[in-house]
């Protein structure tokens, strides 16, 4: 649901806000992934609804929670939709370009118009796909009104603001991200945990290290000893998009279940990622609360 341009006087609640983007997939599925100055042959190509806070704010309201997006969708001859081109192969594996587009006029005084609504959320969810410092103050309206808030890095900055992890209830990163980050190599749960505890150090509360179909790293500043969350093993068809329903459902467990531990927050969370890399596209993968074990809720 996006929130339209002028918010109503009684301000309606949600459970999740996101900000953030509203990308077109156009994703092309190959026998594997070209090579640089390579052509090779695809075989399937679709078009789907993407974006990191588009697919974010999707796989929240599937499992139930109320949702809301500030995006302010409308026509603009300043810039084109965003686009997110990907390249699938027959492992499930993909190669992601994005060009952010009208993501980018996002500003601060519509994030003033949409403070309310940011305010009065139980969980806001941010990523990088639009302007860092739009970003940044949507954290610093949700944590002002003492909202929780997660922060997904991505696509990652090194030189990212030091107040992005201030401002961050969970600071949730996938491997490659943490590198970029930290400038620490994470190819395992050990330099997982090095990464982790580099992020504390910058002034996160609590970070998630997602390692792809590996599971996850979880450290906070109670509980510095990595803890590590593996994830189920399946036939991955597509992985685009499953760090975004990780952190979607995420931010379910955090709206609705605010006194479950964060790491039975993260495994259950890993569940119903590993249910969406078993389907084609990004958000048409995501499953509703109807189609998952109900001992995840």
């Amino acid at each position: 649901m996006s929130l339209s341009e002028h918010l109503p006087s009684d301000t309606v609640v949600y459970d999740v806000v996101v900000v953030g983007s509203c990308m077109t997939d156009l994703v092309s599925y190959t026998p594997r992934l070209p090579k640089a100055g390579e052509t090779i042959h695809g075989h399937k190509f679709l078009i789907g609804f993407g974006g990191k806070g588009a697919n974010q704010c999707i796989q929240a309201a599937r499992l139930g929670a109320k949702s809301a997006m500030v995006d302010y969708v409308g026509q603009t001859d300043e810039a084109s939709t965003g686009v997110a081109p990907i390249t699938v192969n027959d492992e499930g594996q993909n190669a992601i370009v994005i060009v952010a587009g009208a993501n980018l006029l996002l500003n601060s005084e519509d994030l003033e118009q949409a403070s309310k609504v940011i305010g009065c959320a139980k969980v806001v969810v941010c990523q990088l796909e639009i302007r860092p410092a739009v970003t940044l103050t949507a954290l610093k309206i949700a944590h002002k009104a003492g909202v929780k808030t997660i922060f997904n890095p991505a696509p990652a900055i090194a030189d990212l603001d030091p107040e992005f992890y201030k401002e961050t209830d969970v600071f949730c990163c996938n491997e490659t991200e943490a590198e970029i980050l930290t400038g620490i190599e994470v190819c395992s749960v050990a330099s997982a945990g090095k990464a982790g505890s580099a992020l504390l150090e910058k002034g996160c509360r609590s970070v998630i290290i997602t390692l792809g179909a590996e599971g996850s790293v979880l450290m906070s500043l109670d509980k510095r000893t990595p803890h590590y969350i593996p994830t189920k093993k399946v036939k991955a068809v597509d992985t685009t998009g499953a760090g975004d329903s990780f952190v979607g459902a995420l931010a379910f467990y955090m709206a609705y279940y605010p006194c479950m531990e964060l790491e039975e927050m993260s495994r259950r969370a890993c569940d119903i990622a590993s249910v969406s890399v078993q389907s084609q596209g990004t958000q048409a993968s995501y499953p509703y609360r109807a189609q998952l074990p109900q001992e995840l809720f």
